[in-house]
């Protein structure tokens, strides 16, 4: 029994290395300090924090794909800084007000972790913002600016399921990328109808 106890534990740290290695380097920045005693701090904090405050262990997809995670980077930083012209020239334009809607958005290949990327993704981007999730039922709700017909709708669902696309090449786990596969050669990744896969 003890072995296994053991051997859990050990799992349970391995799983767990991102999420501490993240905590300490947040805690080093948190000070700016980038010594071995703020090394030593950090990691003393990530492991009462995780230890203390126990959250489920998040199952990480164990793939990443440095090409499309570094392609993923530069769409983001992309796709943030025309977000911010659009709302910038909607809020400047005095002639109309920018329409404004909440959408339902069904994810195709998500599980929570997919789904938390999407959603953290979608409302970091200016003009949309996720307002509610159906965990269950794999839907991200969002509210968006800038839509003044069922095209523009349309169009924010599309790029949503966009990024959940990009999420799935650069961190999904091998059966998400092969569904992702199987359907961009189907011709299915195009559609914004229907739900989860």
């Amino acid at each position: 029994m003890a072995r296994q106890t053991r051997r859990h534990l050990w799992r349970d740290i391995r799983v767990q290395l991102p999420f501490l290695a993240w905590l300490v380097v947040l805690w080093m920045l948190l000070w700016a300090q980038f010594t071995v005693l703020s090394f030593l701090t950090g990691l003393v904090v990530a492991i009462f924090v995780t230890r203390v405050f126990r959250l489920p262990t998040v199952e990480l997809s164990g793939r990443i794909n440095v090409v499309y995670a570094a392609l993923f980077v530069v769409q983001f930083l992309f796709a943030v800084l025309r977000g911010a012209v659009s709302v910038t020239v909607q809020v400047f334009d005095f002639r109309r007000q920018p329409g404004t809607a909440i959408i339902a958005v069904p994810l195709r290949y998500a599980d929570d972790l997919v789904m938390t990327h999407v959603a953290v993704v979608s409302s970091l981007i200016p003009g949309s913002l996720v307002v509610e999730t159906d965990r269950d039922r794999r839907i991200l709700y969002l509210h968006v600016i800038g839509v003044r017909n069922h095209d523009d709708v349309e169009k924010q669902r599309a790029g949503v399921l966009r990024w959940e696309r990009r999420v799935v090449r650069a961190l999904g786990d091998p059966a998400q990328y092969r569904a992702l596969k199987a359907d961009q050669r189907a011709g299915l990744t195009g559609s914004t109808k229907g739900g989860a896969r």
